[in-house]
């Protein structure tokens, strides 16, 4: 990408503190980068490319950090599927050139929607990522005859049951407190649709169950399903929605696929266990820009490389306008809300326990609920419920 017209290094007045974000934005690739780019200023955010810090680690086709120039809004590509997500975040959240501990993180990126649950360009805010694809899997032709998919979780002896060999990332869970306040914010917002979707979104009216599907764009709240292996086809969509329900105890609603968010947020779960970032103030978002299984009537090859669903524009675009809403309402009420975060009322992190707290899911906290702090063993969370802002 090298460096962009109009960017400029850290002015040399600020070189001497460290950048403190109030929100920084995670892309995961150029696209959802642009929806930013070109959005911001005119809609009184300022240039996003005003500031263009780098600093090692990074990937080497997003290698900056942009900020707008007064610094409270920055972001940062990183590069798509789950090695280059952590490679970047790693390399983001261990600059000395930042400090992260009161930042707000909003994960935006593109994905494929369920129709049960979203559709083109529709917008969904997760409790749960869950990392689907970490599993034993057989070539479909060569899986047991009475096995319903290929996958089978680590540690078992076939479909439907909890991993018994544990990493970690399988399950990880956000601030529902903080994910409400955002819905509500994106809520507000003027999403885009296209006539050329409508045509796509059409072919689901015969199912039932695909009522989302047939539908106007919309924020609603569900999950995100990670997987390296760009999926598609009902009988794999189906899987790993099963999954998702049985790893997340029955309480997980897979709505998009992705690539990079149990890496992201595995990487944010381990600086917050350093106190270097506030678990409590991740936001995941992802928007609806093909569908994850074919219509009635339509093969899965056909569907995913045939056939023009008509979903990217607007879910690019959706981005920054359901994004651009959580954003202005995290700015605007900053002083009497955000700044001393929105305390989480149901547990937050990884399948182990690292933060502190006791999961409803997997095999229990491995640290007695205690979190994996070894100095302070426990989470750091917000010192008090926040003001209520006026009107």
């Amino acid at each position: 990408m090298g460096q962009l017209v109009g960017a400029s290094a850290i002015p040399k007045h600020l070189e001497a503190q460290k950048i403190t974000p109030k929100v920084m934005i995670v892309s995961m690739f150029k696209p959802e980068a642009n929806a930013w780019y070109a959005n911001m200023p005119a809609h009184g955010f300022g240039d996003l490319l005003a500031i263009n810090v780098s600093t090692p680690g990074l990937s080497m086709l997003f290698p900056y950090i942009h900020c707008v120039a007064d610094l409270t809004i920055c972001q940062v590509t990183t590069g798509e599927a789950e090695i280059n997500a952590a490679a970047t975040m790693m390399a983001t959240l261990l600059s000395p050139k930042f400090d992260f501990t009161k930042t707000y993180f909003l994960l935006g990126g593109i994905a494929g929607a369920n129709p049960k649950y979203a559709t083109l360009g529709g917008v969904a805010l997760a409790q749960f990522a869950v990392q689907v694809a970490l599993q034993y899997e057989f070539d479909a032709r060569e899986m047991p005859e009475n096995f319903s998919t290929p996958y089978f979780p680590l540690g078992t002896s076939g479909p439907g049951q909890y991993p018994n060999n544990h990493y970690g990332t399988e399950v990880i869970e956000l601030n529902v407190a903080l994910r409400d306040a955002a819905y509500a914010l994106a809520s507000k917002a003027n999403l885009l649709d296209h006539p050329a979707a409508w045509e796509y979104r059409a072919r689901y009216r015969a199912q039932g169950a695909f009522s989302a599907g047939y539908s106007q764009p919309a924020v609603v709240k569900c999950d995100t399903a990670t997987a390296d292996v760009y999926y598609s086809g009902t009988l794999l969509s189906e899987a790993f929605e099963n999954v998702t329900t049985e790893w997340t105890n029955g309480t997980g609603r897979y709505c998009m696929t992705a690539q990079e968010d149990n890496a992201v947020l595995e990487v944010l779960v381990r600086m917050a266990v350093a106190e270097l970032v506030d678990f409590g103030r991740v936001i995941l978002m992802r928007t609806g820009s093909d569908f994850d299984r074919p219509p009635p009537g339509v093969s899965a090859y056909d569907h995913l490389v045939v056939l023009e669903q008509n979903g990217f524009k607007i879910a690019t675009e959706n981005i920054f306008r359901a994004g651009a809403a959580i954003v202005r309402g995290i700015l605007d009420k900053w002083n009497c809300t955000f700044e001393e975060g929105i305390p989480p009322t149901n547990y937050i992190g990884d399948i182990f326990g690292s933060l502190g707290g006791e999961p409803n899911f997997g095999p229990g906290s491995w640290t007695k609920g205690k979190g994996g702090n070894i100095s302070k063993r426990g989470a750091k969370v917000a010192s008090k419920r926040p003001l209520v802002c006026g009107p």
